[in-house]
């Protein structure tokens, strides 16, 4: 009986869980994710470069977070550059390029990593082995702090201005 119920109660809490992952994303309408090793980099149609930098449109970016700076995010769009020694690697837009974003990370962003929720040198692989995305949930804070310090290949869901979610995209 006693284990009946310590199942029931680990069961409930695993369905909550869920709940409270799916109610999170939920919270806004399901963007179509570009290719994850696309050669182009994604237009913002209507958006202008020449004001200041400022939020990306409601969508998917392909794209990684280059500062981040008391919870407001600057990130740009990525693309992936086929190479001869290697399968390949991301790139950026070339210097002098504007094509820089800027928004809050959202309290209740969704994070998922493909490293794990330690420190990057853990080797921890949390990543779906069929898209190559991310599938590990981490907090806002191993987010702030990871894409701080470097940039992740990810993409980065905005909504109403805010980055919502961020997936990082595996690379070996």
């Amino acid at each position: 009986m006693r284990s009946l119920l310590a199942g029931s109660a680990a069961a409930t809490v695993m369905l909550t869980s869920g709940v409270a992952a799916h109610a999170a994303t939920a919270a806004y309408p399901a963007y179509k994710a570009p290719k994850p090793f696309g050669t182009t980099f994604q237009a913002d149609p209507g958006h202008d470069f020449t004001k200041r930098i400022h939020p990306r449109h409601n969508g998917v970016l392909r794209g990684w977070i280059t500062d981040v700076q008391g919870g407001l995010a600057e990130y740009e769009p990525i693309k992936w550059k086929k190479d001869t020694h290697t399968e390949g690697y991301f790139v950026g837009p070339s210097e002098g390029t504007v094509m820089a974003y800027a928004s809050p990370i959202a309290k209740d962003v969704v994070f998922l990593s493909a490293l794990g929720c330690k420190p990057l040198m853990s080797g921890d692989l949390t990543v779906d082995r069929k898209t190559g995305l991310g599938a590990k949930r981490c907090s806002r804070d191993v987010l702030v702090k990871r894409h701080g310090q470097g940039p992740r290949p990810s993409f980065i869901t905005v909504h109403q201005g805010k980055i919502v979610k961020v997936q990082e995209i595996y690379t070996p």
